[in-house]
């Protein structure tokens, strides 16, 4: 049997105002299935993102979080951070891998490394 990702969940407090964040970050188009409940974020070269509201956020680290790539990684970074995100740690491999942790509005972790 073979799978595909469909979606990625986040459990948080605001859907509507964090998936209108995501779109800022990455595009795409924000669809309200259930207003202030449940929304997606469609995106043309990715899974979906989808955004539940929840009555309490997760307690410790995201075990789960999103990888990007991109050729202008500082550029993006502040971008990101003009938008709201906060950036939470930077890391390495060796002289040839190296990327940024950033966290939504939420505090739902993310990174972005260099392609």
């Amino acid at each position: 049997m073979a799978l595909t990702v469909e979606m990625i969940t986040f459990d948080c407090a605001d859907p509507d105002a964090l998936a209108q964040w995501w779109a800022q970050a990455v595009g795409g188009e924000v669809n309200a299935f259930a207003p202030g409940e449940f929304v997606v974020l469609m995106t043309a070269d990715g899974p979906r993102l989808g955004f539940q509201k929840v009555p309490d956020p997760t307690p410790g680290k995201n075990r789960v979080h999103i990888d990007f790539t991109g050729a202008a990684v500082e550029a993006e970074v502040a971008r990101l951070v003009a938008l709201g995100a906060s950036e939470t740690g930077r890391h390495s491999f060796g002289a040839d891998f190296s990327w940024v942790v950033l966290a939504d509005p939420e505090g739902n972790a993310f990174c972005i490394a260099g392609q």
